[in-house]
């Protein structure tokens, strides 16, 4: 289990590269309080915006040790109703007991390589799928040029050749 200063500094500096930010931004403060789960029907997305924006400085877009502790009380009060040091504990706890900052959710990386995927013929859409066969070979030029068809039938007509065969 974390302290509260561990925690935050970890949120401070996640998203931010090799060296990380002294001080929150609303981005990472909204993602604490999800990955924490305090966000409730009381202590909703919304509430937690607002409380980061009560608690930064004017015209700032973060905020320092000082007002993140002015924003769990806050946090505690719209969730349990007042803001005791009964319920900022609980807050507390709940936040130290986290892992930090989570990823899960995020895009994956393929694991096959891009010359597999790009050359994967199952995934290929309108007149590019009809260049290759059900094996996924191509086709060759039958596959790329449209040949004429000199039988003398239309396009559609099922019959072909049974002409010679009706007489």
């Amino acid at each position: 289990m974390s302290t509260v200063d561990e925690v935050y500094k970890q949120y401070c500096s996640f998203g931010k590269g090799a060296k990380g930010a002294s001080d929150m931004d609303n981005k990472n403060w909204s993602k604490l309080c999800k990955d924490t789960k305090l966000i409730d029907k009381k202590l909703n997305t919304t509430e937690v915006d607002m409380i980061f924006t009560r608690c930064k400085t004017k015209g700032g877009r973060t905020i320092n040790r000082a007002q993140f502790q002015e924003a769990l009380k806050q946090a505690a009060k719209a969730k349990y109703g007042s803001d005791s040091d009964e319920n900022l504990k609980k807050v507390t706890d709940q936040i130290c007991k986290s892992a930090g900052p989570q990823t899960a959710g995020a895009t994956k990386a393929v694991k096959a390589g891009g010359v597999d995927r790009l050359t994967d013929t199952s995934k290929y859409t309108g007149s590019h799928k009809e260049r290759f066969d059900a094996e996924g070979k191509g086709k060759g030029m039958d596959g790329r040029v449209e040949k004429a068809d000199a039988s003398g039938y239309v396009g559609g007509y099922k019959g072909e050749g049974s002409y010679e065969d009706k007489q």
